[in-house]
């Protein structure tokens, strides 16, 4: 069954870190492109960073760029957003997903992806 995992949310303060990781099962990982999104509350999800299967070209939204990093561990079949410098308005269920047909950017358009993890609470205190 193909499957991704989110882990690594919790509660920080303003100024952290924290690092999310998205397990795969069922299928490689490094073979397929890899979103990140969140959606906070009252608010539409929104992708945050991906990374593509063909070369690892890493796509950022603005609002994270230049504290967050997205990375892949092939031997664990895990990818990883570290996420620093947070602030408040990164509070969000965070999420990992993936499709069979991403190109480019599109790893960041939802309507691409297919196989979506159960997402992650991360929260940003003041």
């Amino acid at each position: 069954q193909v499957q991704l995992v989110e882990s690594g949310g919790g509660l920080v303060q303003a100024g952290g870190s924290l690092r999310l990781s998205c397990a795969a099962s069922g299928f490689t990982l490094e073979t397929y492109a890899i979103g990140c999104f969140r959606q906070a509350p009252g608010k539409e999800r929104e992708g945050v960073s991906c990374i593509s299967s063909s070369d690892d070209t890493r796509y950022y939204a603005d609002s994270v760029l230049g504290r967050f990093t997205i990375s892949r561990d092939n031997a664990k079949n895990t990818v990883h957003l570290q996420m620093d410098s947070l602030k408040p308005e990164d509070t969000a269920v965070y999420y990992c997903a993936t499709g069979r047909y991403l190109f480019g950017s599109t790893c960041l358009r939802e309507e691409y992806l297919e196989v979506w993890g159960q997402g992650t609470l991360v929260t940003v205190s003041s």
